[in-house]
């Protein structure tokens, strides 16, 4: 004891103060640990978790194969910000224009029969290209192209006198769906003249009238039965001599294009 303290108490009390203080740094350092541990752990978790997200999409992208073109060729069609490239379509080629000249012939073939007693000026009629129309070594109108006509005048033939008379014109043809108008020259077909039948057939009554009269009476019979014959003559040749035109189908015509016409190749 030096100077009524204890030394011996002293060093006792300096001795358990030195242990709780090593005893508490030991503490500290275990909880500096453990939050350095706590940051690698959240800095190394996320980038583990991507990179495995991106070894799977290698690995299913691999199992899956090369990505279709048309995928390719959608997302190559958008811009940088999403938005949709226009790719401008290629301009069609320029189209020929061949030039049919005047008093080029074309030959076409009728769809249908046609008859002076069934049809009016103005009605419509419907033929077929009989021969290709070449121009410049090009065929501008081919074989088989549609052709609509019409109809411009019509006469029926009469009973005693009148030749039945129809004359035809084209209006337009029809090349790959487009249409075109023609301005052509006219057929024309006439009816046969029936006058000399008609008068044999007048007179031969006439005769023959006169001879039956003859037969039954004499001079006097003749006269009465000449005028009597040739009444029956005209009947008949009103009966008979009417004689109308038919065009069969099928039938071959010639037309010239008067005007030239532009056709589009």
């Amino acid at each position: 004891m030096v100077g009524g303290v204890d030394l011996r108490a002293t060093k006792r009390v300096r001795g358990e103060t030195d242990v709780g203080s090593d005893h508490y740094g030991s503490r500290r350092k275990e909880a500096q640990m453990l939050r350095l541990k706590n940051k690698i752990f959240w800095i190394a978790f996320p980038l583990t978790v991507t990179a495995v997200s991106i070894l799977g999409v290698n690995h299913i992208r691999r199992q899956a194969g090369p990505r279709p073109p048309s995928a390719a060729a959608s997302e190559d069609a958008t811009g940088p910000q999403g938005a949709a490239v226009t790719t401008p379509s290629p301009l069609p080629p320029p189209s020929q224009v061949a030039v049919i000249p005047a008093h080029t012939e074309i030959e076409v073939r009728l769809d249908q029969s046609i008859a002076t007693n069934r049809v009016t000026s103005g009605d419509p009629f419907y033929a077929t290209v009989a021969n290709p129309v070449v121009v410049g070594g090009q065929t501008v109108i081919p074989r088989g192209a549609p052709v609509k006509g019409r109809i411009v005048s019509v006469r029926e033939a009469g009973s005693l006198k009148g030749v039945a008379e129809v004359r035809l014109a084209l209006d337009s043809v029809e090349v790959e769906g487009n249409y075109y108008d023609l301005h052509s020259s006219s057929f024309t077909r006439l009816g046969h003249n029936h006058k000399k039948h008609n008068w044999e057939l007048i007179g031969g009554g006439g005769a023959g009238g006169a001879l039956l009269g003859a037969l039954a009476g004499g001079g006097k019979g003749v006269l009465i039965g000449a005028p009597i014959g040739a009444g029956a003559g005209t009947a008949g040749a009103a009966a008979t001599g009417k004689k109308e035109i038919v065009i069969p189908a099928e039938t071959a015509m010639t037309f010239q294009i008067l005007e030239p016409v532009e056709v589009h190749l």
